[in-house]
Order: structure tokens, then sequence, then C-alpha cells
């Protein structure tokens, strides 16, 4: 099993948003702590992988020797891969 590290600005930001919303995203990266691969997909251009919640996606860096992952951005699709 993998533990979770978020970043401050990703807590900051699903604090801003719906309530429903935030704890949908919050379960889903609980759901992958289990198998994150089965859910993570590679994600192009650089070191970290994607995972989709509804309209919102996930970059999460993997630190496989020490089983963490790193939740580094939450945006929604259209914006998030602007940012990066």
């Amino acid at each position: 099993m993998y533990s979770i590290k978020w970043n401050p600005r990703v807590i900051e930001y699903l604090e801003k948003l719906p309530e429903d919303i935030s704890s949908r995203i919050a379960k889903k990266i609980e759901q992958i702590k289990e198998n994150p691969f089965h859910y993570l997909e590679h994600y192009e251009g650089d070191k970290v992988y994607k995972l989709r919640i509804g309209d919102y996606r996930a970059l999460i860096d993997v630190d496989l020797n020490n089983r963490v992952l790193y939740i580094q951005v939450i945006d929604l699709r259209s914006r998030i891969y602007k940012r990066r």
C-alpha cells in the first residue's frame, strides 16, 4: 500500500471547491492507494502520472522506493495541462 502526501496548494484548491466535488476527489485518491498503477496513466512530456476524476485531473509524482504518491496539482481537465 502507498501513502499519500499532498501539496499545500492542492489542499487550498480542494477547500475552495464545492463539498461534493472535493469529497469525490479525496475518495478517489484514497482508493488508488492499494494499486495506483491500475488507475494512473503516464503523463506525456513530464515525469508524473495523471489520474482522471470526472472533469478533474490530478498530476501525481510516484516514489516507488518509499511507496509514496505526491499529489502535485488538481484542476479541471481544460486547465490542468496549461499549468504544467
